[in-house]
């Protein structure tokens, strides 16, 4: 015979069962949730210690301001001496990726440009990939501008001056421990001439520390 104490027992351990249930799925959710928060671009976050758009804009400013050195040694002013006062033109060539990982390499050329135009000593002028379509743009206002309003054929800027460069990285990985370092190496060549007014190296280095046992 079974008691009626016992039957009414089991009731309420399924009862309880299926509230820890709930409660842990409640937890599992809640954790799970993706959570997003707005901050400022300049704001610098290294998650993997890897090459960002911090190290990318701190990189090309620190750079471009070695660039114009001592005054005896100034390429720009040398150049603006030389020419009555005309700003030399600078074009950003190739950076080349010599590391592992996925670089943007873009978005770095642009800050190299917005570095040099922020110093207001150079001009820059558009590289050859962009001329293209500026030149067919050009070429369509002829047919189909005003004349008042079109922009004239061979007016363009030719530059003085091509800035190139390389990004190498070393990493060193021991034990949920790395060191991660990045050097940085811009050439300016006078067009003219092929020779280097100017050679600089900007270095990077990062320790990253993990946790040897995840959540």
């Amino acid at each position: 015979m079974i008691s009626s104490t016992s039957t009414s027992r089991k009731p309420r351990r399924a009862l309880r069962f299926t509230l820890r249930t709930s409660y842990f799925a409640m937890f599992l959710l809640a954790g799970c949730s993706q959570h997003v928060v707005r901050i400022a671009p300049e704001q610098a976050i290294d998650l993997s210690g890897r090459w960002n758009d911090v190290d990318s804009r701190l990189v090309a400013e620190a750079l471009i301001q070695q660039s114009f050195g001592a005054s005896s040694q100034n390429w720009a002013m040398q150049h603006t001496q030389r020419h009555g006062g005309e700003r030399p033109t600078v074009i950003v060539g190739g950076i080349r990726n010599r590391t592992m990982e996925h670089i943007p390499v873009g978005t770095f050329v642009r800050d190299l440009e917005r570095a040099y135009i922020s110093t207001g000593s150079v001009n820059v002028v558009s590289a050859k990939a962009e001329r293209d379509e500026i030149r067919e743009e050009r070429e369509d206002q002829q047919e189909f501008a005003s004349a008042t309003t079109r922009a004239r054929l061979q007016r363009e800027t030719g530059a003085d001056y091509m800035l190139q460069g390389e990004i190498q990285a070393i990493e060193d990985r021991e034990r949920g421990k790395s060191v991660m370092f990045y050097q940085v190496d811009l050439t300016l060549t006078d067009l003219e001439s092929n020779s280097r007014v100017w050679v600089g190296q900007h270095k990077i280095k990062k320790f990253i520390e993990r946790p040897r046992f995840g959540l």
